[in-house]
This record gives C-alpha cells, sequence and structure tokens, in this order.
C-alpha cells in the first residue's frame, strides 16, 4: 500500500514557517549595519541589517518608525529590536522591527536605565536619605582631575564667595578606564581620612561615554556611602548620571556645585553690618533712657531731699510763732493767769510739735541719705558722660583717644579727656 502523502502547498509552507518563527522567536535584539534603506511615501522602512558574516532584511512599519529619535542612513550601526517573521509572497525570513537605536548609545541608555531603576528600587535616590549641607563648612574636599577645568573653576569659586574655606584636592582621573578605579581610591581615601566636612565630585562636561565612570555601580555605592555630603557638578546642566542621583545634592556644573558649597561671604558681612547697626540704635536707645530715668530721680530727690523738709519746719515753726504772737495779744486783753496758763499749753505744744517735727525730719533725712545718688557720689563713686550728647559712659571700650568727658562727683564736676584707649 503505498503511503499517504502529506502534501503542502508553498503558500501553506510559507505560512506554517511564519507561525514557527514568530511563536518560537516572539522579541529579540539585533546588533547591525543599515544598508539599502528603502524609505516610500507609504512611511514604512525597508532596510537589510548586516554584520562581516550575514544578513536580515527588516521592515520597520510607519506606526512604528514615526517614533524614531534619530535620522537612519546606510552604513551606521544600530541595534533593533523585533520579532522574527516570513514574508510569505516571497519566502523571505525577516524581521519586523518595532524599536531603532544607535548601537553603542543605545546599549549605553539601556543599562543606564537598568542601573537607574535597580538602586531607586532599592532606595539609594530617596530623599529620607539625603543629608544636609553644612551652613559653614570648615573643609571641603574636591574629587577630581587635578589638571581639567573643573578644578580651576571651583577654586576661583570658592575662593571668591567665602575664601575661610580650605580646600582639599582628591586628585583622580575622570575619563577612561582609569575613571572607576581612580574614583573608588579617591572616595576611599576622604572617606578613611575624614578630615572634610562637604565633598564635591567634578568633572567638565563631555559626551555620555566620557561621562560613564560615574554611571559605574561601585562608584554610585560608595558615594552613597560617604561619611560626609557629597555635591556633584558633573558635565553641563543636561547631563545626569547615577552619582547624581545617590549624591545629597546635584549641581548642574562644577562652579555650580562649588557655590552650593558655600555662603556668600559678602551677603554675611552686609548682613553682620545690619546687626550692628541694629545694635548700635538699641544700645543708643537704652542710654538715653537710663539718662532720663537718672534725671528723673535727681529731680524727685530734689522734690524730697532734707533740705526742702527742714525749710517746710521752719516754715511751720513760723507760723506757730505767729499763732502764739496772736494768741498773747489777745490774753493781754484778758486775765494774767489765763495769758499766763496760754503761754504754758502753747509753749508745750511747740516744743512737742517740734520735737515730733525734727524726729520726723531726722528719719526722713537718714531714709533719703541712704538711697540717695549724692550718698553715693559722697561715698567716692563718679557719674561720667560724654561732652558732646551727654551719653553714660559705661564701657572702657566705647572710649577713643582724644573723647572729652564730664565727670559728675560729690562736690561739684570737672572735664577730662582721654590719652590712649
Amino acid at each position: 500500500m503505498a503511503q499517504e502523502r502529506n502534501l503542502y502547498t508553498v503558500s501553506r509552507l510559507n505560512r506554517e514557517v511564519r507561525l514557527l518563527l514568530e511563536q518560537g522567536l516572539p522579541g529579540v535584539w539585533v546588533e547591525g549595519e543599515i544598508s539599502n534603506l528603502a524609505r516610500p511615501a507609504s512611511g514604512h522602512w525597508y532596510f537589510s541589517l548586516k554584520d562581516r558574516d550575514a544578513q536580515i532584511r527588516c521592515a520597520m512599519f510607519r506606526q512604528k518608525s514615526g517614533s524614531v529619535k534619530f535620522a537612519p542612513k546606510d552604513g551606521i550601526a544600530v541595534v533593533a529590536r523585533g520579532r522574527v517573521s516570513l514574508y510569505e509572497p516571497r519566502g523571505d525570513f525577516q524581521l519586523i522591527v518595532e524599536n531603532l537605536e544607535e548601537a553603542g548609545l543605545g546599549a549605553l541608555q539601556r543599562e543606564f536605565e537598568r542601573l537607574r531603576d535597580k538602586l531607586k528600587a532599592e532606595g539609594l535616590f530617596d530623599e529620607g536619605r539625603k543629608r544636609p549641607l553644612p551652613a559653614v563648612p570648615r573643609r571641603i574636599g574636591v574629587v577630581t582631575s587635578p589638571t581639567g577645568a573643573a578644578v580651576r573653576d571651583i577654586l576661583h569659586v570658592l575662593g571668591r564667595r567665602f575664601a575661610p574655606a580650605a580646600v582639599l584636592i582628591y586628585p583622580t582621573p575622570v575619563q577612561g578606564a582609569a575613571a572607576v578605579p581612580g574614583i573608588l581610591a579617591a572616595l576611599d581615601l576622604a572617606a578613611r581620612r575624614e578630615d572634610c566636612d562637604l565633598l564635591i565630585v567634578a568633572r567638565g562636561g563631555g559626551s555620555i561615554e566620557d561621562l560613564w565612570a560615574f554611571n559605574d555601580e561601585r562608584v554610585a555605592r560608595a558615594i552613597r556611602a560617604m561619611p560626609m555630603p557629597v555635591i556633584t557638578g558633573i558635565g553641563h546642566e543636561i547631563d545626569f548620571t547615577i552619582a547624581d542621583f545617590v549624591a545629597d545634592l546635584r549641581a548642574p556644573t562644577p562652579s555650580a556645585a562649588a557655590q552650593l558649597a558655600v555662603p556668600d561671604s559678602r551677603a554675611w558681612l552686609q548682613s553682620l553690618a545690619r546687626i550692628e547697626q541694629r545694635l548700635l540704635a538699641a544700645g543708643g536707645r537704652v542710654l538715653r533712657e537710663a539718662a532720663a530715668t537718672l534725671e528723673r530721680i535727681g529731680d524727685r530727690m530734689q522734690r524730697v531731699s532734707p533740705a526742702v523738709r527742714v525749710a517746710q519746719s521752719v516754715q511751720r515753726m513760723d507760723e506757730l510763732e505767729q499763732r502764739l504772737a496772736l494768741a498773747m495779744r489777745a490774753a493781754a486783753l484778758g486775765q494774767h493767769h489765763r495769758v499766763a496758763e496760754l503761754a504754758r499749753r502753747v509753749g508745750r505744744a511747740m516744743q512737742g510739735e517740734l520735737a515730733r517735727g525734727l524726729h520726723r525730719l531726722d528719719l526722713a533725712s537718714r531714709t533719703l541719705d541712704a538711697v540717695s545718688p549724692l550718698a553715693t557720689l559722697r561715698r567716692g563713686f563718679a557719674v561720667v558722660t560724654h561732652e558732646r550728647g551727654g551719653a553714660l559712659v559705661t564701657d572702657a571700650a566705647t572710649l577713643a583717644a582724644g573723647d572729652t568727658l564730664i565727670t559728675r562727683v560729690a562736690a561739684g564736676q570737672f572735664r577730662s579727656r582721654v590719652l590712649e584707649e
């Protein structure tokens, strides 16, 4: 009996081969060089990817080709992501391209994104882990090339903004094969010495390949583990590296990193000058208020001084004497006995009133004398004021050679001049 044949048509064979290819290789990345590029009016792209030994036909349809961010042309190396298929009408093996990147840059970008996502998932970029910068750094460490423009820019900005800050350079290559080991060694030395309270990691601008050392995972972890805050100033404003994400603060350029590291000394001096003016104004007000208070106390003491009280008592005695004279004249018109008795009573009253008055006067005089500024002056103290303005002198540091002073003592006052500070 003859064996029954499973006979395929060409169409059936190509269709089944296409299905096998698409199911067996659902998505691949292929690197190669573009050749035979065709871009018809439909918007679809047709080209070949080749290397030294082989090539494969590719098709990229309009819906995908519109997202390509560069202008493809024959001879440039690319990385294509797509699915393997078969063009059934001709039986051509082909790659249906869904994404197209320039080779090299695309690979680096994928590695950058992979590491960025990995470290972010570990929490190395969390804002809660960022450390505040010191308000006034004592010494600043700089990890950079000792011969590049970055270090000159940093030193210039630090010297202009805040000259007192000391700077310690940790030299290292910043690109090429030696960059990563050099940067790691510099960071390790800075961490072990721990003689800086702030670290700047910097280099000038360049391509993604030039900056790649700062996208190394070991460098990123070393920066995050530093015992002091770290500012990065790598490349230009549009450049971002993994080191920028793990640092405590990212600056767009090396110069900007230096500017963020220290305060502006000129602004500080202006602020201190304003504070000094406010203190001087407040001190002047206090002195004026003290002088006014002293003057009020002097007036009050003048009003209640013993001399005033004695004068009042003398006046009272004069009044009593006048009353006595009147009484005596009245008594002369009456009986002699009543005059004599009245005289005795008046005499006793005068003596008692005078004794009580003198006793009160003595008590008041002693009390006032105890609290009187005049008593303080009689003990050898003096009140010293400026001749001009009359401000009290309470601090010798406020005097200058040549100042004229008025010194008031218990008995009078005299002028003097400061000979030396």
